[in-house]
């Protein structure tokens, strides 16, 4: 069985506070976008991950795919599988492809093997597996809040639009972006701003990490601005980044200045 877990873009995001066990609680909204990874999961006579495409930066354990696998073996007794991931979508850019990953793992194993889960009892499952992972299970714009896994459905349709992507070379350590911003709730709700027209969005809506990610990574913030100047209705880093979005009525000329890595889709 053959998937193409997508990633998601965030829209805005508010830092609201920090928890007691450290964490932070956060208001954002999640958007799915058509940059996809392959995934496929076979039966085999013993359990193996393959990885191919982009590389992966952590330990066969900590492979999202496994875990989901591990998961529901440890819950419903699986036989042996092979899990084949092309990746595709770059690591670490902010973009949840990982999450999606662990997320499309399960339901590729919930038909596999007609486990006949809802899509309920899926997102349960994803719930253990990362804060965004299960975003992916029903895959519709939400505004997400608490640790990023708390979704409420929102209506936002930026269908027919054009999304740019732009892939710098640059590796963020989200825990330290975390500890380099101070939490304050924005004085009205995100979840109110992301009604208001698109064309709006630039004056009131933003990403908190942005402010000192751009002070360190100079080039983060002339990307951002390039995009505008190339006629983006609003341009915004995703999560802790480093991938930088931009959202057109129409798609503009991709031979950027500031980054050689684009990606474009309609949305």
């Amino acid at each position: 069985m053959i998937s193409f877990p997508n990633s998601k873009i965030n829209i805005g995001l508010n830092i609201v506070s920090k928890r007691q066990d450290g964490f932070h609680n956060i208001e954002t909204v999640f958007y799915p976008i058509p940059y996809k990874d392959i995934l496929e999961i076979i039966p085999a006579e013993n359990f193996e991950l393959i990885n191919l495409g982009k590389k992966i930066d952590c330990k066969y354990e900590d492979n999202l795919c496994y875990k989901a696998y591990k998961l529901l073996k440890n819950e419903y007794n699986l036989s042996p599988v092979k899990i084949i991931l092309y990746k595709n979508v770059v690591y670490g850019s902010g973009l949840g492809s990982g999450s999606s990953d662990a997320a499309h793992s399960l339901i590729l194993l919930n038909k596999l093997f007609n486990l006949s889960l809802s899509e309920d009892e899926l997102e349960f499952y994803a719930s253990k597996l990362g804060a965004d992972c299960a975003f992916f299970i029903k895959n519709k714009a939400v505004f997400a809040q608490g640790l990023g896994n708390k979704f409420s459905e929102i209506s936002l349709n930026l269908s027919g639009k054009h999304l740019v992507l732009c892939l710098p070379d640059v590796h963020i350590n989200t825990a330290q972006a975390y500890k380099n911003c101070k939490p304050k709730a924005w004085e009205q709700s995100l979840k109110s701003l992301i009604k208001l027209p698109l064309n709006q969005w630039k004056s009131c809506i933003s990403n908190d990490f942005e402010k000192n990610l751009f002070i360190e990574f100079p080039n983060l913030g002339a990307i951002k601005e390039e995009l505008y100047e190339k006629g983006a209705v609003y341009a915004q880093m995703s999560g802790s980044g480093s991938a930088i979005f931009g959202i057109y009525e129409k798609l503009p000329n991709l031979s950027f200045k500031t980054c050689n890595k684009i990606k474009s889709f309609v949305l």
